[in-house]
């Protein structure tokens, strides 16, 4: 029996080339081997990223020089209102109705609550009633006056031409009696204006206990409830002071504390940058509007006044601001001033009898000696040892070394 040689063929074995389990292990051991790779190198950048501390840092600022609207003298403080008031009853009583809200715009004058006063009504409808009947009283005694002054004059008459027809008794008496109804007229006169002045003081009452706005302005808290007892001065209890707060927008300025090192930089008049701490992107024109002429001891700061020129309803009593103090342009007939160096005050470090900063060049630390003035507003003038623009450490970093590297937080 023969076989063909075709069939023979297929049970050759080619050993020259790899079977298909060792492509499959192959390729298994490469994947695993960049996976490795990857593997290893993500974890060196996990642990570089972690000896290398990361710190927050900002910019050397150069400020002055002397350009119209450089920026100068930097303070913080807040938005208030040169108007205000806290509005409250002249008298005591219980809150019958309020007409305004936080927010409401009133204008002086207008009603904005209502104490219970049904006794004071009643009091100018008795002290009316007096009057008018005072007022009657006083018509009855000028009668009564004018006829006996009428009578006395006839008797007076009648006397000079016969003295025989009326005594001088009878002549005496006359005279008293329109003399006593003069007086009783005067009297009753008296009476009349006491009540007229009692009907303005009722009245007077009345009004008090209508509460009306003092100025025209905006109400910024409501202190007090229908129904609640108020007074002109808290007495404790349930008594409240006052029924609302007000103030005038148009009277907004902002209020800071500039270290008195710095005060002499700044005059009445001299224009500032306001910027809102609520709106950082916006900025807000200003002028000083009065340095207070006293100092702070505690805090060795001048509290200055600016006024703030651009009406924004954004602007409320109480926000944040911060104010720069810009620079006049410089007029010549002398030097420019030279431009000074701001750098925020978490930046700047005693080390012994030194002031130090923390600069940032190349991922690295390097140690930078200056001499820095006394801070306001959160930032310190540098009078030497930095030339603007360099990057400062300003936290995140306890103990620094020099040629430290470090990660600067975004």
């Amino acid at each position: 029996m023969t076989t063909p040689s075709a069939d023979l063929s297929r049970l050759t074995i080619n050993r020259d080339a790899p079977s298909r389990g060792v492509r499959r292990a192959f390729r298994t051991t490469v994947l695993i081997a960049a996976g490795a790779v990857v593997l290893v190198a993500a974890v060196l950048w996990v642990l570089r990223a972690r000896a290398a501390p990361v710190v927050r840092v900002a910019t050397a600022t150069l400020v002055g020089g002397g350009g119209a609207g450089a920026a100068g003298v930097v303070a913080n403080g807040y938005v208030v209102a040169r108007t205000q008031a806290s509005v409250s009853a002249k008298l005591p009583g219980r809150l019958a109705y309020l007409g305004v809200s936080e927010g409401s715009h009133v204008v002086a004058g207008q009603l904005i609550a209502r104490l219970d006063n049904a006794d004071y009504t009643a009091a100018v409808g008795q002290a009316e009633a007096n009057l008018a009947a005072e007022r009657a009283t006083l018509i009855e005694a000028r009668a009564d006056r004018d006829e006996l002054v009428r009578e006395a004059r006839r008797a007076q008459d009648v006397h000079a031409q016969n003295a025989q027809l009326i005594s001088q008794q009878g002549l005496d008496s006359a005279d008293s009696r329109a003399a006593q109804a003069v007086a009783r007229a005067q009297a009753e006169s008296a009476r009349v204006d006491a009540a007229a002045s009692a009907l303005g003081v009722a009245r007077a009452n009345l009004e008090n206990t209508l509460i009306r706005a003092p100025f025209t302005g905006v109400v910024l808290t409501k202190d007090a409830e229908v129904g609640e007892v108020v007074a002109p001065s808290v007495g404790g209890g349930l008594t409240r002071g006052a029924v609302v707060t007000m103030a005038d927008f148009a009277t907004l300025e902002v209020e800071v504390d500039v270290n008195e090192a710095y005060i002499a930089r700044i005059r009445a008049g001299e224009p500032a940058r306001i910027t809102l701490d609520a709106y950082p992107d916006t900025a807000f024109r200003g002028s000083v509007r009065l340095v207070v002429p006293t100092a702070d001891r505690q805090k060795a700061t001048v509290q200055v006044k600016v006024s703030i020129r651009d009406r924004d309803p954004r602007i409320l009593p109480e926000m944040g601001a911060r104010v720069e103090f810009l620079e006049p342009a410089h007029a010549g007939g002398g030097p420019a001033p030279r431009p000074r160096v701001s750098v925020p005050a978490d930046a700047v470090h005693s080390d012994g009898a030194e002031t130090i900063v923390w600069l940032v060049k190349d991922g690295r630390l390097e140690r930078r000696v200056v001499d820095a003035g006394p801070t306001s507003g959160g930032m310190r003038e540098v009078r030497a040892g930095l030339a603007g623009g360099e990057v400062l450490v300003t936290g995140g970093l306890e103990n620094p070394a020099a040629g430290m590297r470090v990660v600067v937080k975004p």
